[in-house]
Protein backbone atom coordinates (compact mmCIF):
# COMPACT_ATOMS: atom_id res chain seq x y z
CA UNK A 1 0.00 0.00 0.00
CA UNK A 2 1.70 3.26 -1.08
CA UNK A 3 1.81 5.51 1.99
CA UNK A 4 1.99 9.30 1.64
CA UNK A 5 1.45 10.17 5.30
CA UNK A 6 5.01 10.06 6.73
CA UNK A 7 7.01 13.27 7.07
CA UNK A 8 10.39 11.48 7.10
CA UNK A 9 11.33 13.53 4.05
CA UNK A 10 14.80 12.05 3.45
CA UNK A 11 13.56 8.56 4.29
CA UNK A 12 15.93 8.10 7.25
CA UNK A 13 14.89 5.31 9.66
CA UNK A 14 17.88 4.68 12.01
CA UNK A 15 17.56 0.97 12.84
CA UNK A 16 19.26 0.10 16.11
CA UNK A 17 21.91 -1.88 14.24
CA UNK A 18 23.06 1.34 12.53
CA UNK A 19 23.73 3.20 15.80
CA UNK A 20 26.70 3.28 18.11
CA UNK A 21 25.89 1.42 21.36
CA UNK A 22 25.38 3.19 24.67
CA UNK A 23 25.96 2.09 28.25
CA UNK A 24 22.90 3.76 29.75
CA UNK A 25 19.81 5.30 28.19
CA UNK A 26 19.83 8.38 30.41
CA UNK A 27 22.08 9.72 33.14
CA UNK A 28 19.30 10.94 35.42
CA UNK A 29 21.05 14.32 35.53
CA UNK A 30 19.11 17.35 34.21
CA UNK A 31 20.69 19.28 31.36
CA UNK A 32 20.88 22.40 33.50
CA UNK A 33 23.34 20.60 35.80
CA UNK A 34 25.38 18.59 33.33
CA UNK A 35 25.05 17.61 29.68
CA UNK A 36 26.65 14.46 28.27
CA UNK A 37 29.66 15.09 26.08
CA UNK A 38 27.90 13.34 23.20
CA UNK A 39 25.02 15.86 23.33
CA UNK A 40 27.44 18.79 23.37
CA UNK A 41 29.38 17.39 20.41
CA UNK A 42 26.28 16.73 18.32
CA UNK A 43 24.93 20.22 19.09
CA UNK A 44 28.20 21.65 17.79
CA UNK A 45 27.77 19.68 14.56
CA UNK A 46 24.24 21.05 14.20
CA UNK A 47 25.47 24.60 14.76
CA UNK A 48 27.99 24.12 11.95
CA UNK A 49 25.30 22.70 9.65
CA UNK A 50 22.89 25.61 10.14
CA UNK A 51 25.55 28.32 10.20
CA UNK A 52 25.33 29.28 13.88
CA UNK A 53 27.95 29.89 16.53
CA UNK A 54 25.96 27.98 19.14
CA UNK A 55 23.30 25.29 19.31
CA UNK A 56 21.85 23.06 22.00
CA UNK A 57 19.42 20.16 22.18
CA UNK A 58 15.98 19.85 23.79
CA UNK A 59 13.77 16.77 24.04
CA UNK A 60 11.13 18.31 21.74
CA UNK A 61 9.94 21.63 20.33
CA UNK A 62 7.26 21.60 23.02
CA UNK A 63 9.97 21.66 25.70
CA UNK A 64 11.89 24.28 23.73
CA UNK A 65 9.06 26.74 23.01
CA UNK A 66 7.56 26.29 26.47
CA UNK A 67 10.57 28.18 27.84
CA UNK A 68 11.90 30.21 24.92
CA UNK A 69 9.60 33.23 25.04
CA UNK A 70 9.78 33.40 28.83
CA UNK A 71 13.56 33.45 28.49
CA UNK A 72 13.69 36.06 25.73
CA UNK A 73 10.87 38.43 26.69
CA UNK A 74 11.79 41.63 28.53
CA UNK A 75 9.62 44.22 30.30
CA UNK A 76 9.58 46.29 27.10
CA UNK A 77 8.85 43.36 24.75
CA UNK A 78 5.89 42.65 22.53
CA UNK A 79 5.35 39.42 20.60
CA UNK A 80 4.14 39.34 17.00
CA UNK A 81 3.06 35.98 15.55
CA UNK A 82 2.68 35.26 11.84
CA UNK A 83 -0.87 33.94 11.37
CA UNK A 84 0.44 30.71 9.83
CA UNK A 85 2.96 29.96 12.58
CA UNK A 86 2.79 26.37 13.81
CA UNK A 87 0.74 25.51 16.88
CA UNK A 88 3.57 24.50 19.24
CA UNK A 89 5.31 27.88 19.03
CA UNK A 90 1.91 29.47 19.67
CA UNK A 91 1.56 27.47 22.88
CA UNK A 92 4.83 28.94 24.09
CA UNK A 93 3.54 32.43 23.30
CA UNK A 94 0.34 31.73 25.23
CA UNK A 95 2.40 30.83 28.27
CA UNK A 96 4.28 34.11 28.31
CA UNK A 97 1.15 36.20 27.69
CA UNK A 98 -0.23 34.75 30.92
CA UNK A 99 2.63 36.62 32.59
CA UNK A 100 1.55 39.93 31.10
CA UNK A 101 3.63 40.14 27.91
CA UNK A 102 1.70 41.78 25.05
CA UNK A 103 1.20 39.58 21.98
CA UNK A 104 -0.71 39.77 18.71
CA UNK A 105 -1.08 37.99 15.38
CA UNK A 106 -0.40 39.64 12.03
CA UNK A 107 -1.47 38.65 8.52
CA UNK A 108 0.49 35.65 7.26
CA UNK A 109 3.56 36.37 5.11
CA UNK A 110 2.91 40.13 5.16
CA UNK A 111 5.98 42.21 6.15
CA UNK A 112 4.00 45.46 5.82
CA UNK A 113 1.43 44.21 8.33
CA UNK A 114 4.24 43.22 10.68
CA UNK A 115 5.89 46.64 10.35
CA UNK A 116 2.61 48.40 11.17
CA UNK A 117 1.98 46.21 14.21
CA UNK A 118 5.53 46.64 15.53
CA UNK A 119 5.35 50.42 15.15
CA UNK A 120 1.96 50.56 16.86
CA UNK A 121 3.21 48.49 19.80
CA UNK A 122 6.23 50.74 20.32
CA UNK A 123 8.11 47.96 22.09
CA UNK A 124 11.04 45.70 21.38
CA UNK A 125 9.57 42.99 19.12
CA UNK A 126 9.81 39.24 19.34
CA UNK A 127 8.59 38.03 15.94
CA UNK A 128 7.51 34.40 15.52
CA UNK A 129 7.25 32.65 12.15
CA UNK A 130 7.75 29.31 10.43
CA UNK A 131 10.69 28.87 8.09
CA UNK A 132 8.39 27.29 5.53
CA UNK A 133 4.63 26.75 5.49
CA UNK A 134 3.70 23.56 3.58
CA UNK A 135 0.24 24.93 2.85
CA UNK A 136 1.24 28.44 1.83
CA UNK A 137 4.88 28.44 0.73
CA UNK A 138 8.06 30.18 1.93
CA UNK A 139 7.88 32.80 4.65
CA UNK A 140 9.47 36.22 3.87
CA UNK A 141 12.05 35.76 6.61
CA UNK A 142 14.60 38.22 5.23
CA UNK A 143 12.02 41.01 5.36
CA UNK A 144 11.01 39.96 8.88
CA UNK A 145 14.65 39.91 9.99
CA UNK A 146 15.22 43.42 8.61
CA UNK A 147 12.21 44.75 10.55
CA UNK A 148 13.34 43.02 13.72
CA UNK A 149 16.86 44.38 13.50
CA UNK A 150 15.65 47.91 12.77
CA UNK A 151 13.61 47.84 15.98
CA UNK A 152 16.18 46.09 18.17
CA UNK A 153 14.13 42.91 18.47
CA UNK A 154 14.51 39.18 17.87
CA UNK A 155 13.22 36.86 15.15
CA UNK A 156 12.22 33.37 16.30
CA UNK A 157 11.93 30.86 13.45
CA UNK A 158 10.35 27.42 13.73
CA UNK A 159 12.47 25.72 11.07
CA UNK A 160 11.10 22.21 11.47
CA UNK A 161 9.93 21.90 7.86
CA UNK A 162 13.03 23.21 6.02
CA UNK A 163 15.73 21.59 8.17
CA UNK A 164 17.29 18.72 6.29
CA UNK A 165 15.41 19.56 3.08
CA UNK A 166 16.15 23.18 2.13
CA UNK A 167 19.21 25.42 2.33
CA UNK A 168 22.90 24.59 1.87
CA UNK A 169 23.53 20.95 2.90
CA UNK A 170 19.98 20.87 4.25
CA UNK A 171 20.83 23.55 6.81
CA UNK A 172 17.42 25.21 6.60
CA UNK A 173 16.72 28.92 6.86
CA UNK A 174 19.45 30.31 9.10
CA UNK A 175 22.29 30.26 6.52
CA UNK A 176 20.19 32.63 4.40
CA UNK A 177 19.43 35.01 7.29
CA UNK A 178 22.52 35.25 9.43
CA UNK A 179 22.35 34.64 13.16
CA UNK A 180 22.35 38.27 14.36
CA UNK A 181 19.19 38.69 16.47
CA UNK A 182 17.76 35.45 15.06
CA UNK A 183 17.17 32.12 16.81
CA UNK A 184 15.95 28.96 15.13
CA UNK A 185 14.02 26.28 16.97
CA UNK A 186 13.40 23.08 15.05
CA UNK A 187 12.43 19.47 15.44
CA UNK A 188 14.78 17.01 13.76
CA UNK A 189 11.92 14.49 13.47
CA UNK A 190 11.06 15.32 9.85
CA UNK A 191 14.07 15.93 7.64
CA UNK A 192 16.44 13.87 9.80
CA UNK A 193 13.99 11.39 11.29
CA UNK A 194 15.02 11.89 14.93
CA UNK A 195 12.53 12.99 17.62
CA UNK A 196 14.63 15.70 19.23
CA UNK A 197 14.75 19.49 18.96
CA UNK A 198 17.48 22.07 18.42
CA UNK A 199 17.88 25.73 19.30
CA UNK A 200 20.53 27.60 17.33
CA UNK A 201 21.46 31.12 16.32
CA UNK A 202 22.61 34.28 18.08
CA UNK A 203 24.90 32.93 20.83
CA UNK A 204 23.77 35.52 23.39
CA UNK A 205 20.13 34.54 22.87
CA UNK A 206 20.89 30.82 23.02
CA UNK A 207 22.85 31.40 26.23
CA UNK A 208 19.92 33.33 27.73
CA UNK A 209 17.61 30.40 26.99
CA UNK A 210 20.12 27.96 28.46
CA UNK A 211 20.37 29.96 31.68
CA UNK A 212 16.62 30.59 32.13
CA UNK A 213 15.04 27.38 30.82
CA UNK A 214 12.91 25.60 33.42
CA UNK A 215 12.47 22.43 31.36
CA UNK A 216 16.26 21.98 31.41
CA UNK A 217 15.91 21.81 35.21
CA UNK A 218 12.70 19.81 35.63
CA UNK A 219 12.60 17.49 32.56
CA UNK A 220 14.87 14.72 31.35
CA UNK A 221 17.36 15.64 28.61
CA UNK A 222 17.39 13.83 25.25
CA UNK A 223 18.23 10.16 25.72
CA UNK A 224 21.43 8.51 24.57
CA UNK A 225 19.46 6.62 21.91
CA UNK A 226 18.15 9.86 20.43
CA UNK A 227 21.57 11.54 20.49
CA UNK A 228 23.18 8.54 18.76
CA UNK A 229 20.40 8.48 16.16
CA UNK A 230 21.02 12.17 15.49
CA UNK A 231 24.75 11.49 15.04
CA UNK A 232 23.82 8.81 12.52
CA UNK A 233 21.48 11.22 10.70
CA UNK A 234 24.22 13.83 10.37
CA UNK A 235 26.67 11.19 9.14
CA UNK A 236 24.18 10.13 6.46
CA UNK A 237 23.59 13.77 5.55
CA UNK A 238 27.33 14.33 5.12
CA UNK A 239 27.67 11.27 2.88
CA UNK A 240 24.39 11.12 0.99
CA UNK A 241 22.28 14.15 1.85
CA UNK A 242 22.72 15.85 -1.52
CA UNK A 243 21.73 12.68 -3.38
CA UNK A 244 18.70 12.12 -1.13
CA UNK A 245 17.51 15.70 -1.63
CA UNK A 246 17.98 15.33 -5.39
CA UNK A 247 15.95 12.11 -5.38
CA UNK A 248 13.26 13.77 -3.30
CA UNK A 249 13.10 16.69 -5.73
CA UNK A 250 12.78 14.29 -8.65
CA UNK A 251 9.86 12.48 -7.02
CA UNK A 252 8.11 15.79 -6.26
CA UNK A 253 8.48 16.92 -9.87
CA UNK A 254 7.24 13.57 -11.16
CA UNK A 255 4.20 13.71 -8.88
CA UNK A 256 3.37 17.28 -9.89
CA UNK A 257 3.72 16.47 -13.59
CA UNK A 258 1.53 13.39 -13.26
CA UNK A 259 -1.38 14.95 -11.40
CA UNK A 260 -1.20 18.03 -13.64
CA UNK A 261 -1.63 15.76 -16.68
CA UNK A 262 -4.92 14.60 -15.11
CA UNK A 263 -6.17 18.15 -14.80
CA UNK A 264 -5.40 18.74 -11.12
CA UNK A 265 -3.52 21.82 -9.94
CA UNK A 266 -0.95 20.75 -7.37
CA UNK A 267 -0.01 23.25 -4.67
CA UNK A 268 3.22 23.13 -2.72
CA UNK A 269 5.91 24.19 -5.18
CA UNK A 270 8.86 21.80 -4.98
CA UNK A 271 8.39 21.11 -1.26
CA UNK A 272 7.55 17.45 -0.49
CA UNK A 273 4.06 18.24 0.88
CA UNK A 274 1.67 18.50 -2.09
CA UNK A 275 -2.07 19.16 -2.18
CA UNK A 276 -4.44 18.78 -5.11
CA UNK A 277 -8.03 19.37 -3.94
CA UNK A 278 -10.13 21.14 -1.30
CA UNK A 279 -13.38 20.65 0.55
CA UNK A 280 -15.84 17.95 -0.49
CA UNK A 281 -13.74 17.03 -3.52
CA UNK A 282 -10.74 16.38 -1.24
CA UNK A 283 -12.78 14.06 0.98
CA UNK A 284 -14.18 12.15 -2.00
CA UNK A 285 -10.76 11.67 -3.56
CA UNK A 286 -9.29 10.64 -0.22
CA UNK A 287 -11.88 7.85 0.06
CA UNK A 288 -11.26 6.78 -3.53
CA UNK A 289 -7.53 6.52 -2.86
CA UNK A 290 -8.12 4.42 0.25
CA UNK A 291 -10.27 1.99 -1.75
CA UNK A 292 -7.37 1.66 -4.20
CA UNK A 293 -4.84 1.03 -1.44
CA UNK A 294 -3.23 4.48 -1.39
CA UNK A 295 -2.79 6.30 1.92
CA UNK A 296 -3.02 10.08 1.54
CA UNK A 297 -3.77 12.63 4.27
CA UNK A 298 -6.49 15.23 4.83
CA UNK A 299 -4.89 18.50 5.92
CA UNK A 300 -6.62 21.39 7.61
CA UNK A 301 -7.10 24.35 5.26
CA UNK A 302 -8.65 27.80 5.30
CA UNK A 303 -11.56 26.53 3.19
CA UNK A 304 -12.08 23.05 4.57
CA UNK A 305 -9.93 19.94 4.28
CA UNK A 306 -7.19 19.65 1.65
CA UNK A 307 -6.06 16.39 0.08
CA UNK A 308 -2.36 16.07 0.77
CA UNK A 309 0.52 13.79 -0.18
CA UNK A 310 3.73 13.76 1.83
CA UNK A 311 6.52 12.62 -0.46
CA UNK A 312 9.82 11.18 0.70
CA UNK A 313 13.08 10.03 -0.84
CA UNK A 314 11.87 6.43 -0.39
CA UNK A 315 9.02 6.89 -2.85
CA UNK A 316 9.57 5.76 -6.41
CA UNK A 317 7.86 5.97 -9.81
CA UNK A 318 5.64 2.98 -8.98
CA UNK A 319 4.18 4.83 -5.98
CA UNK A 320 3.35 7.85 -8.12
CA UNK A 321 1.82 5.55 -10.77
CA UNK A 322 -0.50 4.05 -8.12
CA UNK A 323 -1.78 7.52 -7.25
CA UNK A 324 -2.35 8.42 -10.88
CA UNK A 325 -4.16 5.16 -11.60
CA UNK A 326 -6.51 5.73 -8.66
CA UNK A 327 -7.17 9.36 -9.57
CA UNK A 328 -7.58 8.93 -13.35
CA UNK A 329 -11.25 7.79 -13.32
CA UNK A 330 -12.21 10.69 -11.07
CA UNK A 331 -10.38 13.14 -13.32
CA UNK A 332 -12.19 11.76 -16.39
CA UNK A 333 -15.56 11.99 -14.63
CA UNK A 334 -14.86 15.58 -13.58
CA UNK A 335 -13.79 16.47 -17.11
Amino acid sequence: MPDFTSALYLGLRHPSSSLEPWQRLTSGVPAALREPRSAIEIAARLAQLVGAERALLAPSTLHLFWDLFVALAEPRSSIHVDAHAYAIARWGVERVTSRGVAAGTFRAHDPAALERQVRAAGRRPLVVADGYCPGCGPTPLREYAAIVRAHGGTLVVDDTQPLGVLGPRGGGSLPLLGADRVVVGASLAKGFGVPVAMLAGDPALVRRYEERSETRVHCSPPSAAVVHALAHALDVNDRSGAALRARLGQIVRSFRSGVSSLGFRPAGGLFPVQTIANGAEAVGLYRRLRRHGVRAVLLEGDHGPRLGFVLTARHGPADVDCVLAALAPAAVAAG
